[in-house]
């Protein structure tokens, strides 16, 4: 366990919450709009445009 990310949260009320939900929306825009796709350069102009 990373007790350094756990105290921070104490010290500052800072999370990587911000991080995680970036996360999620990319895992569920690659899932829902690129199946069967292999074009990374696509892949990655559509998720600036979309979520910048």
């Amino acid at each position: 366990m990373n007790y350094r990310s756990v105290f921070n949260y104490f010290l500052n009320r800072s999370t990587n919450a911000s991080a995680e939900s970036f996360n999620a929306k990319v895992k569920a825009f690659r899932g829902s709009q690129f199946r069967g796709v292999r074009n990374t350069e696509y892949f990655l102009y559509r998720l600036i445009k979309l979520y910048s």
